[in-house]
């Protein structure tokens, strides 16, 4: 081997020594599986989990694996369009039931995604931590012997002493926020760890999300109730009209807390194209935390919900609730509440049941039960030729209905919905004419029942109702928590950049002293020979130039390209 060739490995192992750990990156070396033995194994599956490429690739199949849960029904969120999809495609969804496409985010392949991602990010943020608290702790390593190597160098002759050089580019470094420290004739300094903090924030934020979405999905609880202005609800199970939740959720887990809906208002666009386009909705209600807590009134709106601990109480639908009283025929009043219908087009045509359960009987005294089917409009007008609203706001409004008579079937212990009538055992009402008994009643006006069997009143007062959905995820402030840090972690690991400084001043043979700066950044960028040259400029202030031996000139520091030498 050569002197020139053994020069050359001594300056590479230099320059490898003053670019050490610029990152706390693991160097990941191709492995190859071992031949033998069953630790071996285990240490090349784990250096492959923990490696930043696996990691990476995880994350993407991650994405991936979510697709289908966005685009299939899902039994966690609408049993019922799941049960439409396996009515529609008889072939395909016993395919998605083995592959459980209809539950995705509780299947085993998501679910082993999820963990081993999990795994691979601790694996790889624990020793790039260790390290960098290590990094911390060190000092930067000292300047290499050839200075001219480096990215960014330059260099100038002053009669300034090397002692008094060092001190001046010792606290000049300190005071641009560089650690700095004297090492034998140099001066090493080191800036920009909030990249690497910044790196590993982020990879610890990621794994807070993980964390915030698996315990939001095995506690949270989304509930739904239909309430009428002057209705309560209490947040415990048997007060919801639907509910979903988690397999670890439990009921003592719900937010204690109740509130009564006292009035709902909505405002619509009276005139021009968006004529009917809903301005406001607010729904005021009156509330109390906990079991003895003080009664507060506040206001929902949509995308503004009431925020109690990890609960949140949305605004989400509203409709109308005509006041309706049924008399038997002897005109004891047998029912009479309001009666919330479903809306069916933007203008809130809305239809639905009267059921009159308990408490009636017939002309001849015998116990019956009573139904009416009804259509209400909030807004008539007969020049429409329909039977549809015309404006979604109580202008003219006008309530249809139909009677009958019979069993209603709630006995029979099969659910019902309340907004459809079964009429398998229920007979119809006839008028004179022997048609089916129906009537367009304004509020105040009456249907009168055949043969005195009684009357339905449509009253003038007109209620509307809201709709709530509650939805409880306990960790949806730490899911907030660790997005912010993520982003805040990736943009400092983006635009912040590690890097080195040496200032070495030596006198040489004639007595002059010759300074040489170099610096060096984790990666290429014009920001290091930048920050390099204004660093010169100002130690050149306080150490100016001296001849050169051939020049009687003085020569300002200049930033050569590339490491090339003055």
């Amino acid at each position: 081997m050569s002197k020139t060739d053994t020069g050359l490995g001594r300056d590479q192992e230099d320059l490898g020594a003053a670019g050490s750990q610029l990152s706390t990156a693991p160097q990941e070396e191709i492995s190859t599986p071992p031949s033998l033995g069953v630790i071996g194994w285990v240490r090349w599956f784990w250096r492959q989990l923990t490696s930043m490429r696996v990691a990476l690739l995880l994350l993407l199949l991650l994405s991936l694996a979510a697709i289908p849960g966005s685009l299939i029904p899902q039994t966690g969120a609408d049993a019922s369009k799941v049960e439409d999809f396996r009515a529609a495609h008889r072939t395909l969804a016993p395919v998605y039931d083995k592959l459980g496409l209809f539950h995705v985010y509780s299947s085993v392949w998501f679910s082993a995604i999820y963990i081993l991602l999990f795994v691979s990010l601790i694996g790889c943020i624990v020793p790039r931590t260790w390290q960098f608290t290590g990094q911390l702790r060190g000092r930067p390593p000292g300047a290499p012997k050839r200075l001219t190597r480096l990215p960014a160098y330059t260099t100038w002759r002053t009669q300034a002493d090397p002692e008094q050089i060092r001190e001046a580019a010792l606290a000049l470094l300190k005071k641009r926020r560089f650690r700095a420290h004297v090492v034998g004739d140099a001066v090493a300094a080191e800036k920009g760890y909030l990249r690497e903090l910044g790196n590993l924030v982020f990879h610890i934020a990621l794994i807070v999300l993980l964390v915030a979405f698996a315990s939001g999905q095995l506690y949270k609880a989304d509930g739904t109730k239909l309430m009428v202005e002057g209705d309560g609800f209490s947040n415990a199970l048997p007060m919801y009209d639907d509910i979903k939740s988690g397999s670890l959720f439990q009921s003592d887990d719900l937010v204690p807390f109740s509130f009564d809906l006292k009035d709902f208002k909505g405002t619509y666009e009276l005139t021009g194209p968006n004529k009917g386009t809903p301005r406001t909705f607010e729904a005021r209600i009156r509330y109390s935390e906990g079991a003895y807590g003080k009664d507060r009134t506040t206001t929902v709106k949509v995308n503004e919900p009431l925020k109690i601990d990890d609960a949140k109480v949305y605004l989400v639908s509203h409709g109308y609730a005509p006041v309706v009283t049924v008399r038997d025929g002897t005109g004891k009043i047998v029912y009479q509440d309001a009666v919330p219908l479903l809306p069916l087009d933007g203008n809130v045509s809305s239809n639905g049941v009267v059921k009159v359960m308990d408490g009636y009987r017939d002309p001849k005294g015998n116990k019956e039960q009573l139904g009416f089917q009804a259509f209400f409009v909030p807004t008539f007008d007969a020049r429409s030729g329909t039977m549809l609203s015309q404006f979604p706001a109580l202008l003219n409004p006008l309530l249809a209905v139909n009677a009958y008579h019979g069993d209603l079937g709630v006995n029979s212990g099969i659910p019902q919905s309340v907004y459809q009538l079964d009429k398998k055992h229920m007979k119809a009402f006839k008028d004179g004419k022997g048609q089916l008994l129906k009537k367009l009643l304004k509020p105040g006006d009456t249907l009168t029942l055949p043969n005195g069997a009684g009357s339905l009143t449509f009253e003038k007062d007109i209620k509307e109702w809201a709709g709530f959905e509650i939805v409880q995820e306990p960790g949806s402030g730490w899911a907030l928590g660790g997005a912010l840090a993520a982003i805040f972690g990736l943009a400092a690991s983006l635009f912040i950049q590690r890097r080195r400084v040496w200032v070495r001043a030596v006198r040489g043979a004639d007595g002059v002293t010759v300074v040489e700066m170099a610096g060096l950044g984790r990666s290429e960028s014009a920001k290091v020979p930048e920050e390099l040259g204004d660093l010169a400029g100002i130690l050149y202030d306080q150490a100016p130039g001296a001849p050169d031996p051939d020049d009687d000139a003085s020569e300002s520091p200049v930033v050569p390209a590339e490491g090339a030498e003055k």
